[in-house]
């Protein structure tokens, strides 16, 4: 029964984010359920007294009733419904909001990793294919409450079904009244009822059977659907025609999950659909024999004209209640393996030590980092993609990390601001390892800017003070030291301009260039005692790039600058140069003694890239 142990914890999920969204579809579906039987009582007692004696003060009073109370059912349902809406609709935002708390949460050498937004994408994907996953789980709460208050609400107007017996003298109609008929009938209805939603649960399966194939043909589906949409591929699209690259995919068979030669359509021409079809045909098989045996009761004598009206309604609505049941435990089962992958995704454990040790940002300044012996490895790789590194810089100085694409520069900052932990080896600060400092803490004291940084469709001054409350005035001295003065005079709102139009229409579009700036002042805002560059001018040309370090080395004052680049020539000015090459340190030292080893990396480097550098 792992199926309901998956169930109960994802409602303990729900109930501790939204309880009001589970009460509100549980109230809503209690009262739906109970509603009709009020009524079927009701009209079967009008009927009784319509064929019995007439007394009209009591079918006054039996009218009445029923039409107020019908009346009064409908406004609650009505309000509950409303009620269950509006709890309802924030919905899908917040299974994205568990997803992101979690992302969120974890440790970022499991978020860069390619498995987790994998298994991430075939959650969505299986919930966009048909929903499997947390809707089966909320969606699947009303029909699961509505079957157990409907089971309740037809057993109370059936009993008496069993227990009225037909009259005396009633000929073969008798043998009704014989407990062993009683009890074989019921097990025999009951077997019909639990029979067929069992079977249209096994036609069901296929759509479960079909969902892990259906992934790609999803992907493409949704890529292809909404690929005109893309105003960043717009030039593209028309230049290299791409509308009809991504058209081929979307035809190609291979990809179908939809169509009529899909496997799901071929499953519903063949064994799916046969299984539906028999699924219909014993539910009707039921019912002939509700009607039969409840009209031969009252052929009998054992009540009136009202109660077979009464007993057909509670009977036939108690098999819908039996059968629902059954169907939603078989949808909970087929959902079973999509909430295990889901909880495996938010079971993802955090490995990285947090760490006591109080970090402060030193008002001295005093900060020495050393890497002993480091290498790391990526969890889904063989390969080190940095090896045996060590080396030791202190508060003040400027360190440039260089060498080419590939080589371990982004893996040795990652390491340094603790974004990684090393496979072997240590990190110290102050001779701790750094490790045992307080995770966040020890983060605070870097401002970085890496070359895939990103900004927030929100005003300017929230992004450069990453935060809600920004002081406009640093935030403004920041931007003017970064270059981004002439921009920000042009601003309608100033720094409440919204960047982009995401959210308003009158936001801004910033260049590559300006964004580069913003980015470069988020950094000098937060004001930390070490500034790392990571390459956010990759896309500019090397002058512009070199222009740009040089600002921020005279920028960044007495910090500990660390400025990453694989052109030489944007790091000529700083005093400490480490040269990575294929995840080693392979030298070190200031740019006129590497430039005279002839025979080393960055002497061959210096010469590669000379051509395109300005000699002082």
């Amino acid at each position: 029964m792992n199926y309901l142990k998956l169930t109960q914890r994802a409602y303990k999920l729900w109930w501790a984010r939204q309880p009001l969204l589970l009460v509100s579809i549980a109230v809503h579906a209690a009262v739906s359920a109970l509603a009709p039987f009020i009524g079927i009582y009701l009209s079967a007692q009008i009927l009784n007294e319509i064929a019995g004696t007439r007394d009209v003060d009591r079918l006054r009073f039996l009218v009445l009733a029923a039409l107020i109370t019908a009346a009064v059912l409908a406004l609650i349902i009505a309000a509950l419904a409303r009620w269950k809406n509006y709890h309802s609709a924030n919905y899908w935002y917040m299974i994205r909001k568990i997803e992101a708390d979690k992302l969120f949460s974890m440790d970022f050498v499991d978020v860069d990793d390619a498995k987790t937004h994998d298994n991430l994408s075939q959650i969505r994907q299986s919930h966009n294919w048909s929903g499997w996953g947390h809707s089966k789980v909320i969606w699947g709460l009303e029909p699961l409450v509505k079957s157990f208050f409907t089971i309740g609400g037809a057993v109370a107007l059936t009993v008496s079904l069993f227990t009225q017996p037909v009259a005396q003298g009633a000929g073969h109609v008798e043998v009704l009244n014989h407990p062993l008929f009683v009890v074989g009938l019921i097990a025999v209805l009951l077997g019909v009822t639990v029979l067929s939603p069992m079977v249209g649960n096994k036609a069901s399966s296929y759509w479960a059977r079909h969902a892990d194939g259906a992934t790609m043909g999803n992907r493409i589906f949704g890529f292809a659907g909404f690929f005109g949409y893309d105003v960043r591929r717009a030039k593209d699209i028309r230049m290299f025609r791409q509308d009809i690259v991504c058209k081929s995919y979307a035809q190609d068979e291979k990809y179908d999950s939809f169509g009529p030669t899909s496997q799901i359509a071929r499953w519903a021409r063949g064994p799916m659909g046969a299984l539906h079809v028999a699924s219909t045909v014993i539910f009707h098989i039921f019912t002939i024999s509700i009607y039969l045996f409840v009209c031969l009761k009252a052929w009998g004598g054992a009540f009136g004209v009202g109660n077979i009206m009464q007993y057909i309604g509670a009977i036939t609505a108690l098999s819908g209640g039996i059968a629902a049941l059954v169907s939603h435990l078989g949808t909970m089962k087929n959902n079973a393996p999509y909430m295990q992958k889901i909880f495996d995704f938010l079971d993802t454990p955090n490995n990285m030590y947090q760490g006591t040790l109080t970090t402060e940002k030193r008002s001295d300044g005093k900060y020495e980092i050393e890497f002993r012996n480091v290498s790391f490895k990526y969890p889904t790789s063989d390969d080190y993609a940095l090896r045996n590194v060590s080396l030791k810089f202190n508060v003040g100085q400027r360190l440039a990390v260089v060498g080419q694409n590939g080589s371990g520069k982004t893996t040795f900052i990652k390491l340094l601001c603790r974004l990684y932990d090393p496979t072997e080896g240590e990190i110290l600060l102050n001779g701790f390892d750094i490790r045992k400092y307080d995770y966040a803490q020890y983060m605070d004291i870097f401002s970085v800017v890496f070359q895939d940084f990103q900004l927030l469709s929100f005003p300017l001054g929230e992004n450069v003070a990453a935060s809600a409350t920004p002081d406009h005035a640093k935030a403004a001295e920041c931007l003017i030291k970064t270059g981004f003065a002439d921009r920000l005079a042009t601003l309608p709102k100033h720094l409440n301009t919204c960047l982009y139009k995401n959210f308003e229409e009158e936001g801004v579009e910033v260049s590559g260039g300006e964004a580069q700036k913003i980015a470069l002042a988020r950094a000098l805002y937060k004001d930390a005692p070490f500034l790392i560059l990571d390459e956010p001018t990759a896309a500019l040309d090397p002058i512009a790039e070199s222009e740009v370090y040089s600002k921020m080395n005279e920028i960044a004052g007495t910090k500990t600058a660390v400025f990453i680049s694989h052109r030489l020539s944007s790091c000529r000015f700083c005093n400490d140069i480490a040269v990575f090459h294929e995840g080693r340190l392979i030298q070190r030292g200031g740019h006129d003694a590497l430039v005279a080893e002839t025979t080393g990396k960055y002497h061959e480097l210096w010469h590669a890239q000379a051509q395109y550098y300005t000699v002082a």
